[in-house]
């Protein structure tokens, strides 16, 4: 793997690679992901990282895994950079790999900083966002001259999301995508219909994204809550607000929509 020359001329550390492992399916990394993958010897991993992902790496690649969820992290976030600036300072590239995108709700930029300020050289290899490759994978544009000019991304696990302004977010021409939402979807109807936005907009909920076990879930809005909870719904998935949500046209939605408020 390439290495970036220090000020004097030589290179006594390795080299830190933010990667975007795309949503899911290993057809849609980017070409330069791929090569960085099979090339690494270390190879710093998120837990959405999708296995045959991983199966592109070299046997003798050393594979750390620093998972999250919701109530459990492997590592937590200040330890995950001290790992990466640890490894480079022994004079070992790294790659460390995130599902979607680095800069898109992947701490990308907190990682970033602490390689820079460690001295420690950073790359980043941009990946397929998780909403735009779920949006590709369920024929759902984001936008769509009939019904939406703006797309708007948030998060949905954060703390304070009550005390957060989503005012004009979603509505008549808008999307929202909400990432890491689940654990929070009965609250997250309540604020946005507390925002004015009516019981009735449609919703979608994309699980697996572009993976095999892909589902897309309906609902309108007010049903949110309970499209999760009766269908089991489980990380990774997004959920989309706004009228893009129902296409394709021949979507099922009303169906799901009588059955979600019942």
């Amino acid at each position: 793997m390439e290495q970036v020359p220090t000020p004097f001329g030589h290179t006594p550390y390795g080299k830190v690679w933010l990667v975007g492992a795309g949503p899911g399916d290993p057809d849609l990394l980017t070409l330069r992901a791929a090569r960085l993958i099979m090339q690494a010897k270390v190879i710093v991993h998120d837990g959405l990282v999708d296995p045959a992902i991983l199966a592109l790496a070299s046997p003798k690649a050393r594979l750390i895994s620093v998972a999250k969820s919701r109530s459990r992290h492997t590592l937590q976030q200040d330890e995950i950079n001290a790992l990466l600036v640890s490894e480079a300072l022994a004079g070992r590239d790294v790659v460390r790999l995130k599902g979607g995108d680095p800069f898109i709700f992947g701490r990308g930029g907190e990682e970033a900083e602490a390689c820079r300020a460690a001295g420690v050289a950073v790359e980043v290899v941009p990946g397929i966002s998780a909403a735009i490759g779920a949006a590709a994978a369920a024929q759902m544009p984001l936008t769509h001259r009939r019904s939406a000019s703006i797309v708007s991304f948030v998060a949905g696990q954060c703390k304070g999301l009550t005390e957060q302004d989503w005012t004009g977010l979603a509505g008549k021409g808008r999307t929202l995508v909400i990432y890491m939402g689940l654990a929070t979807a009965d609250a997250i109807a309540e604020k946005l219909m507390a925002d004015g936005l009516a019981p009735d907009v449609p919703v979608a909920v994309v699980e697996n994204a572009t993976r095999p076990e892909m589902r897309v879930l309906r609902s309108p809005l007010a049903g949110l809550g309970q499209l999760v909870s009766r269908h089991k719904v489980k990380s990774p998935a997004l959920i989309v607000i706004g009228e893009v949500a129902a296409q394709p046209a021949d979507a099922p939605l009303a169906a799901l929509a009588l059955e979600a408020i019942q």
